[in-house]
């Protein structure tokens, strides 16, 4: 037979028909993934959790929710990986640049001006929590290593944590497609990024010196006591928040309260504000910076959080 040709009495087969999930099948996961990662699924995303959970289903040849659901709460392996399809990863180098300003025009000249007054040690820990697949983990140790350098004696650390073990993999990893470097500036991309040619064409990857200040590891902000030790110096806390419950919020906030240095800053995300409900919080008070050289009206506001043992400075 010819290549190409299809014998006459093969049948077409079709792939398997996506199972209904019933509503108290959709509530059973609903809350196992709150109680599991604290993202709460509201009825809007129902569509979303059967595209996703369908390719697991897929994968272990099970032909409805209620077995997968069977499944997962038996196996805690599959629980991870159930998680990895749940969580949204969308981030991006330079991610909301008004806090990057922020660092470099007023948080950085600080600790540069304590470390020359003897106030303050050469060593910076920095973490940034729900770090996806690390490009503001690397965003981070570009900017601190470019005006805190190695040559000058400062130790930058900088931890990336997420709940998907599959991000994580690729942030290690320290690769991304070229186009993913339209928000780094020239000077950082000459630094501290290599293009790939031949077979790595199209791909970007971290430097040695910038691969070796960074490290990632796997960790759930609602469940404490966190695997990570403190205190940080900073600690970036951004657009998770936002798939959280207000309760879960303020959790979340004080527990990364708890490992932030008594002079160290918490940044949430420019929509996470939680400065109108300060006094609930335990270790933590506000400071609301605006994007610096843009209109309040298109660059929002800050969210920075410091610890309420610390006098604020003037």
């Amino acid at each position: 037979m010819d290549s190409g040709e299809v014998p006459a009495h093969s049948s077409l087969v079709l792939p398997k028909p996506i199972p209904d999930l019933a509503a108290e099948e959709f509530h059973l996961f609903q809350a196992l993934v709150l109680r599991e990662s604290g993202i709460h699924l509201g009825a809007k995303n129902r569509a979303m959790l059967v595209s996703r959970l369908w390719k697991r289903l897929r994968a272990l040849e099970l032909n409805s929710f209620a077995s997968y659901y069977r499944r997962v709460k038996a196996d805690p392996q599959e629980m991870v990986l159930m998680l990895d399809c749940i969580c949204t990863n969308e981030t991006h180098f330079f991610r909301e640049p008004a806090a990057f300003d922020c660092l470099r025009t007023r948080v950085f000249p600080e600790w540069a001006a304590d470390a020359d007054a003897g106030k303050r040690g050469k060593t910076l820990r920095v973490w940034s929590a729900a770090c996806s697949t690390g490009e503001e983990a690397y965003s981070l140790a570009m900017a601190l290593l470019t005006y805190f350098p190695p040559a000058a004696c400062w130790k930058i650390e900088v931890l990336g944590t997420d709940l998907s073990t599959k991000v994580l993999v690729r942030a290690s990893a320290g690769v991304w497609p070229v186009e993913k470097i339209s928000g780094v500036p020239v000077e950082y991309q000459r630094s501290f990024l290599l293009k790939g040619f031949g077979p790595e064409k199209g791909k970007i990857k971290a430097v040695e010196e910038l691969r070796q200040v960074v490290r990632f590891q796997r960790l759930n902000l609602t469940r404490e006591p966190y695997t990570v030790t403190g205190p940080f110096d900073l600690i970036f806390c951004r657009n998770v928040l936002i798939y959280f419950q207000w309760e879960t919020k303020i959790k979340v906030v004080d527990s990364l309260g708890k490992y932030l240095d008594p002079h160290g800053y918490l940044f949430l995300g420019h929509a996470e504000s939680l400065h109108s409900v300060a006094d609930k919080l335990q270790f933590v008070a506000p400071k609301v910076f605006p994007s610096l050289g843009t209109p309040m009206a298109r660059g929002g506001a800050l969210c920075i959080l410091q610890r309420r043992d610390h006098v604020v400075r003037a």
